[in-house]
């Protein structure tokens, strides 16, 4: 009798509100000893490159408390080095301060993105934001939960933040000891994690498409602007990729032998 009324009541239930569509699952969260692991991995794997710096630093002409500080209140690896290799060249000061600025102005963005996601306390943020860089942003954004997101960026700031300036102390007490940076291959650790981070969120193909579109034309800029803007011109890759995606999505929801 009780499954007649239920069959009789839901057979008074218009269609549109019986069949709703389940709502999705939320992100299954993710071990903290596992986020701590990827995290320590990343950290450790770039943290050491600092060595490639305070060489290259060092050979630039630098003295060693130089150095060191740049790698305090800089903290950002691809500014760090844009500024040394042009000083290294022979560039002004100004010049190679102003190219360092232009690649370092991504962490602003990054920082955009990752102030919504940590929602950390406000007197915290001041702290957070010399921990926003190309590691530990990608770190945090590979997260399904916020609390893991937070794990993750706390330990790849401080384990990237401790070892960078370690590594960039001990690098440039012992610059003439290892000779070439390049031989060492130190100088592409950074960029090779952080590609290998890259990568797997790489999954439709907007996404591919944005991230070749970008390699081209900050490859392609590279000889003719100074340094850091082709980065900046890499980043219009997004909003071309997805302008014509739209104009692509609006001609194909047109009805046939409409004008627009």
């Amino acid at each position: 009798m009780a499954d007649q009324t239920a069959s009789a009541e839901r057979a008074d239930i218009p269609s549109a509100v019986v069949d709703v569509p389940t709502a999705p699952s939320l992100a299954e969260p993710k071990p903290d000893s596992a986020v701590v692991r990827d995290a320590l991995g990343v950290g450790v794997a770039v943290g050491l490159s600092g060595f490639a710096f305070g060489v290259t630093s060092a050979g630039a002409g630098l003295t060693l408390w130089q150095t060191c500080a740049l790698s305090l209140l800089v903290f950002t690896g691809a500014s760090q080095f844009a500024l040394v290799g042009a000083l290294a060249a022979g560039g002004n000061p100004l010049t190679a301060a102003a190219g360092a600025f232009f690649l370092g102005v991504r962490n602003t963005f990054y920082g955009l993105r990752l102030s919504q996601l940590l929602a950390l306390p406000p007197l915290l943020r001041p702290l957070a934001a010399q921990g926003v860089i190309d590691e530990s942003a990608a770190v945090t954004l590979a997260q399904p939960t916020r609390r893991s997101a937070r794990i993750g960026f706390t330990v790849t700031a401080l384990t990237l933040y401790v070892l960078w300036n370690l590594t960039t102390f001990l690098g440039a007490l012992g610059a003439e000891a290892i000779g070439d940076t390049k031989a060492w291959g130190l100088d592409a650790a950074g960029p090779a994690v952080f590609l290998a981070l890259l990568a797997p969120m790489l999954r439709t193909t907007a996404e591919r498409t944005v991230a070749g579109i970008a390699v081209l034309l900050g490859l392609g800029l590279l000889p003719a602007l100074p340094g850091g803007v082709p980065v900046l011109a890499a980043a219009m890759a997004a909003p071309l990729v997805l302008f014509v995606k739209g104009r692509s999505a609006r001609r194909t929801n047109t009805p046939e032998g409409e004008v627009r």
